[in-house]
C-alpha cells in the first residue's frame, strides 16, 4: 500500500515557503504499521537542511512576519483551523496509516488540531503586559515579545495535536518555527505546512525538515540560531536535547512522558469511573504520554473494579487502523518488541484479562493484545516504567496515605486522577499529588486545549496548552521611563 499527499511530494522539505529536496537527496521509508506495507518515502533532512530552515526563519523574523500584528497572526491561524477541518478526511487517513491509530481517533486528532488553531487565533491579541507602580517620576511597564526562531521536535504518537499545541502557540506569539517531525510519522506535519501556506502564512514563518533524530534533530537542538526549543518524547532524548540547547543557553520546554495513576476510593462512582479507567490506558494503543497505566484501587471496591475492568478488557479488539477497532497497531514492530519485552517481565504477575487481536489482522502488523494485570506490587517494573503500549496494572491500597505514597512513588509526574465523593479528600490529594495535572472524578477533561499541560520529575518541565504556552513562547521585557 502506498499513499499520496494530494500532489505534494513527501520526499521534500518545506523551507522558506517552498518545497525542496534535501541537500543530500536522501530519503527514508515509511511503513504502514497495520500491515508492514510501504507507505512512501520521506525526505531525510540533515544539518545543511536545518541551516537553510533556520536561515529562512530568521529572514521571516526580519521581514513581514516579524512585523506582523497579533490580529494578522490571529487571522492566519483561524483560517488554518478552517482548512484543517476542510481536509479532515485526508489528514485522518494520513495519520491512521502513518501512526496506526484507529480512524476515529485520527479524526478526533484532526479536530483537536483545528481547535488549537482556533484557540491560539483567539488568544494571540490577548497577551498583555502590565504597568508597575514604582518611584516618583517613573512609568514602568512590561512587554511580551517573541523569542525569535523556535525549534520544535514532535513525536510519532500524536503529531497533529502536538504540532497544534507547540507550533500554534509559537506562531501566535510571533515566533518563526523550524519543525522536525518524527521519522516514523510525519505525513500530517508536511500536509499541515501546505495548509498554513494556503492560509497566508508568510514564507519562512514555518519550516518543516523531516529526518532522523540523531541527524536533523540534533542539528536543530544545537543550532546557534534557535532561541527556544520545544521537545516531546523520551526521557533519554529529552536529556540530550536539553544538554544540546544548554550549550547555547537556550530555554527548553520538555514533555517526556509519565506513569500516571488513577486513585479509586471506596466511595467512588464506579459506573462513571470505568470508561475513564480503561480508555485512558488503551487510547492510541497506550502510546500516550499521559496514559493512565496504573489503577490504584481501595480494598473495599477492589474486587468490583477488577471484575468490571476485566470484563471490558475481554471485549477489546485490536486490528488495522482503517478498520476502526478499539485498538490499532503500535507505531512499528520495533515498538511492538519493546512492549512485548515488558509483557515478558510481567510473567510473574497474574493476568486479569486480555483483549484479542482480530483473526484476520495482517501477519506483519505491529499488534499487541491489550493486557490487564492484577494485584501488582507498586515497585514492580510494570508499575514503575513507562511501557507505551496497551498495558495497565491494578494496585490495591488500604488508606489515603498509602494511595498517595504509591501514586507519588515513581520518577514521573505528569497526570493523576482521584475518584471519590469526599470533597475534602479531593482537595488534599489535588495539592499533594506530584503531577502537572490532577483530575477529580474524571481523567483528561476531554483533551482540554485550554488547560496548561506539563509535568515534574522525569515528565519534564515547562507548560504547553492554554495561555501558559504563550507565556513560554515569549520573553518578558521591562521598560522603565524616567520623565520627572
Amino acid at each position: 500500500m502506498s499513499i499520496s499527499l494530494n500532489g505534494l511530494n513527501p520526499a521534500q522539505c518545506f523551507i522558506g515557503g517552498v518545497w525542496c529536496d534535501p541537500v543530500a537527496g536522501d530519503t527514508l521509508e515509511l511503513i504502514n504499521p497495520s500491515d508492514a506495507s510501504h507507505l512512501c518515502n520521506i525526505a531525510k533532512g540533515g544539518a545543511e537542511d536545518i541551516d537553510r530552515a533556520v536561515a529562512a526563519a530568521e529572514t521571516a523574523m526580519r521581514g513581514d512576519w516579524g512585523r506582523s500584528t497579533a490580529v494578522e497572526r490571529s487571522r492566519i491561524l483561524y483560517k488554518t483551523g478552517q482548512l484543517v477541518l476542510d481536509h479532515i478526511d485526508q489528514l485522518a487517513e494520513f495519520e491512521a496509516k502513518d501512526v496506526g491509530k484507529p480512524l476515529k481517533q485520527a479524526r478526533a486528532d484532526v479536530v483537536a488540531l483545528a481547535r488549537y488553531m482556533e484557540f491560539y487565533a483567539g488568544a494571540a491579541d490577548k497577551i498583555h503586559g502590565a504597568t508597575i507602580p514604582y518611584l516618583d517620576g517613573y512609568t514602568v511597564y512590561t512587554l511580551r515579545q517573541p523569542h525569535g526562531v523556535t525549534g520544535h521536535i514532535v513525536p510519532w504518537n500524536y503529531p497533529m495535536q502536538i504540532i497544534g499545541r507547540s507550533v500554534g502557540a509559537a506562531l501566535a506569539m510571533g515566533n518563526a518555527c523550524v519543525l522536525k517531525p518524527a521519522e516514523e510519522a510525519c505525513l500530517t506535519a508536511l500536509y499541515f505546512a501546505e495548509l498554513m501556506s494556503q492560509a497566508g502564512l508568510p514564507a519562512g514563518a514555518l519550516n518543516v525538515v523531516p529526518g532522523l533524530g540523531a541527524e536533523a534533530g540534533a542539528a536543530l537542538s544545537g543550532h546557534e540560531g534557535i532561541h527556544h526549543m520545544s521537545f516531546t518524547g523520551s526521557v533519554g532524548v529529552g536529556k540530550l536535547i536539553q544538554q544540546s540547547a544548554g550549550a547555547n543557553v537556550v530555554p527548553v520546554t520538555l514533555e517526556l512522558g509519565g506513569k500516571s495513576p488513577q486513585l479509586v476510593f471506596d466511595d467512588a462512582g464506579i459506573d462513571a469511573a470505568l470508561p475513564f479507567l480503561v480508555n485512558a490506558g488503551i487510547q492510541n494503543a497506550g502510546q500516550t504520554c499521559s496514559a493512565s497505566s496504573r489503577i490504584l484501587v481501595q480494598r473495599g471496591v477492589y474486587d468490583q473494579v477488577l471484575t468490571r475492568m476485566a470484563q471490558r478488557y475481554g471485549a477489546l479488539r485490536a486490528g488495522p487502523a482503517m478498520d476502526d477497532f478499539d485498538v490499532g497497531p503500535l507505531v512499528s514492530n520495533r515498538q511492538k518488541d519493546i512492549v512485548e519485552g515488558f509483557l515478558k517481565r510481567g510473567s510473574d504477575l497474574k493476568v486479569a484479562a486480555q483483549g484479542a487481536v482480530v483473526g484476520d489482522a495482517p501477519i506483519g502488523g505491529a499488534y499487541v493484545a491489550p493486557t490487564l494485570f492484577e494485584s501488582v506490587s507498586p515497585d514492580h517494573a510494570l508499575a514503575q516504567d513507562e511501557i507505551f503500549g496497551p498495558v495497565q496494572v491494578i494496585i490495591p491500597f488500604e488508606t489515603e496515605e498509602e494511595a498517595l505514597a504509591i501514586a507519588n512513588g515513581t520518577k514521573f509526574g505528569l497526570v493523576a486522577s482521584v475518584w471519590s465523593a469526599d470533597g475534602a479528600r479531593q482537595m488534599r490529594l489535588a495539592k499533594a499529588l506530584r503531577a502537572g495535572q490532577v483530575f477529580l472524578n474524571n481523567y483528561g477533561a476531554g483533551g482540554g486545549v485550554e488547560l496548561p499541560f506539563g509535568g515534574t520529575g522525569l515528565s519534564g518541565h515547562g507548560r504547553e496548552k492554554g495561555f501558559e504556552a504563550l507565556y513560554g513562547f515569549s520573553s518578558l521585557k521591562t521598560v522603565a521611563a524616567l520623565h520627572g
